[in-house]
């Protein structure tokens, strides 16, 4: 069985799938509602928290995702 993920690390990835449709600026898209809300949920997360890792973690985040922070 798989072990469950740390808050930390349920944080960052969905700090990371966030940041992925800002930069194609597709944020604002059903599509993204429809992922992102489903990752929220499944995550039990909720948007300002990720959005406050983002801030907080911005660098290692743009790193993830092969952008130099």
């Amino acid at each position: 069985m798989a072990r469950e993920k740390t808050l930390e690390e349920r944080l960052f990835a969905a700090a990371v799938l966030r940041r992925s449709f800002e930069l194609r600026g597709e944020e604002y898209s059903a599509g993204f509602r429809f992922v992102y809300d489903g990752v929220l949920r499944d995550m039990g997360l909720e948007d300002d928290a990720v959005v406050v890792y983002l801030v907080a973690h911005r660098d290692e985040v743009e790193k993830a995702i092969g952008r130099a922070g």
